[in-house]
């Protein structure tokens, strides 16, 4: 091992003097204490504080700066300063208790684009969420990291979450084109990192749209568990396909109307009245007969 050679240099400020190593002694930029509380990660500074002329200590990349009280003078005590220093890095001992970086998750993510042409599903190798979440704007993102930081863009409008995938819709000022790549690479970067997506207090949609009152359904309403059943088995898996989700709101049984409400790619799409009428009702007609007459969006 190469042994520490410390050289000493005067600075522009006469307080200050530096003590530069032949070798580097940290890898980050720079490190300033201003007492012995402030540098309990570097037990370097920790020795220094023990002299009682030493006001400041700064640590960077390859070379030590000290700044003294006026008790005493530089040429009074530098060469004792430099030989403890010499001795201190020679012995091995750490100079900064420098955190590891956190290691990377691998992770996958490709666009893929939707029946609605403005969103785009950006989909994951693995399950980024519990359940589906919906934020329409970033108040609504506050127990989100990761939506918060979509919010930023400037033509993201909403976001929606579901299990292995994301989707963003954009306001109609940008083309996919431009932003896409942007967009891929600040939501793969951000689960890589390990960053939060969504904290333990974000609320779910199924609790969002269970909270009103016409949301309820009591275990003695039998049409209405049937629905949900044909919901959540035959159509739910198809419109996650598209980067959306439905959610049963309530059933009227006196005009047998099925009220659902859509989200993400879903929600706002021009070919979702189609998918409504020509599928999700037709559907529900012919599995549930008589009882029900039309499906309607309350979210348009």
């Amino acid at each position: 091992m190469k042994e520490y050679v410390i050289t000493v240099k005067e600075t522009s400020t006469p307080a200050i003097l530096k003590f530069e190593a032949n070798q580097f002694l940290t890898t980050n930029v720079n490190y300033e204490f201003k007492n012995i509380d402030e540098a309990k990660n570097s037990p370097l500074a920790q020795q220094l504080f023990y002299l009682p002329f030493v006001k400041t200590v700064y640590i960077s990349g390859n070379f030590i700066a000290l700044e003294r009280f006026d008790i005493v003078s530089w040429e009074d005590v530098q060469s004792e300063v430099a030989q403890q220093l010499v001795e201190y890095l020679n012995s091995g001992a750490p100079v900064v208790l420098e955190e590891a970086p956190a290691s990377k998750v691998a992770i996958t993510l490709y666009a893929e684009v939707t029946p609605n042409p403005a969103v785009m599903k950006f989909v994951a190798n693995k399950k980024l969420v519990p359940a589906t979440f919906e934020f329409k704007n970033i108040d609504e993102a506050k127990d989100s990291e990761l939506a918060k930081a979509l919010f930023h863009f400037p033509f993201v409008k909403e976001v929606f979450m579901d299990e292995n995938y994301i989707s963003v819709t954009k306001y109609e000022v940008a083309d996919w084109n431009d932003i896409t790549m942007e967009l891929r690479e600040m939501i793969r970067e951000h689960i890589s990192e390990g960053k939060e997506i969504v904290s333990a207090k974000a609320e779910n949609t199924e609790k969002k749209h269970s909270s009103g009152k016409e949301a309820i359904v009591h275990s003695d309403d039998e049409t209405s568990q049937q629905i949900i059943q044909i919901l959540e088995e035959y159509v739910k898996p198809a419109v996650a396909m598209d980067g959306g989700n439905i959610l049963f709101q309530s059933y009227d049984e006196e005009l047998k109307t099925v009220n659902v409400i859509l989200q993400g790619a879903c929600s706002g799409c021009p070919s979702s009245t189609f998918t409504l009428k020509n599928g999700i009702e037709t559907m529900l007609k012919n599995m549930m007969g008589d009882k029900v007459n039309e499906v309607v969006a309350i979210n348009g």
